[in-house]
């Protein structure tokens, strides 16, 4: 059979430059080169063609890098240079990563960078429905009704979609925890903002079976084996299909 190569948003995600939907837009903008030309979305690689992005050689990067990192707030989650406040950046790691999903400006906690796109489609798509946890402080007491509420799914009109039901715990008179199987612009804002309520602190503080655990803000740790064997079992019949960035 013919060899009809891999796909350009894919070979660029799979070589750790950034994620599918990101390769998209770079593409678009006409930051990437296949031999010299520039691509176009759904062009093809074929063994022994030079990929460029930006001017500079595309290559695989073989070694698996996952990290967990406590991002403080005011840390965008992107590795968009003309973002003077970008994670990637903040970090300061020495190969090239960039982050899983989103973590909004102004919420802290765990965020996971990596250099492998098909993990990223894996555990993001809301499809998929892998969870994440958050501890969430908010700026008056908690009531049975508003926990009541937030479990059982909230309209967001501006969105144009309703919350999918949820695990809700009161842990404080003004402290709950709560887990998603989802990752909408703002959500857990947004559903607070629906009972009256406003989020006064956000941290994410699990990701899947990986926890930020006492972590301190700023730093990052590498992702055990234990717990990359793990992943690698919760996302085994995960759909991988490239996913947008709405969290």
């Amino acid at each position: 059979m013919e060899n009809t190569g891999v796909r350009i948003n894919k070979f660029l995600s799979e070589a750790g430059v950034c994620s599918r939907r990101e390769a998209d837009r770079q593409i678009e903008d006409g930051n990437v080169t296949i031999d010299g030309k520039v691509a176009l979305t759904g062009s093809r690689v074929l063994p022994g063609q030079k990929v460029c992005y930006m001017g500079r050689p595309v290559t695989k990067e073989e070694e698996m890098i996952l990290l967990a990192f406590h991002k403080p707030a005011g840390i965008v989650c992107t590795a968009e240079k003309r973002e003077k406040d970008n994670v990637v950046d903040f970090i300061h790691y020495p190969k090239r990563i960039y982050p899983i999903g989103r973590l909004d400006k102004d919420s802290e906690g765990l965020l996971l960078l990596t250099n492998n796109g098909e993990i990223v489609n894996k555990m993001m798509r809301a499809g998929n429905m892998h969870e994440k946890e958050y501890l969430v402080t908010v700026n008056k007491p908690i009531t049975d009704s508003f926990l009541r509420g937030l479990a059982g799914g909230v309209p967001l009109v501006e969105l144009n979609t309703t919350t999918r039901k949820c695990k809700v715990e009161k842990v404080g008179r003004k402290q709950f925890r709560i887990i998603l199987t989802q990752g909408l612009n703002r959500q857990i804002r947004r559903m607070c903002e629906y009972f009256g309520y406003r989020v006064e602190k956000l941290v994410r503080t699990r990701i899947m079976n990986i926890k930020l655990g006492d972590l301190p803000v700023g730093t990052y740790r590498e992702v055990t084996e234990k717990e990359y064997e793990k992943l690698q079992y919760l996302i085994r019949n995960s759909s991988n299909t490239a996913v947008k960035r709405t969290e």
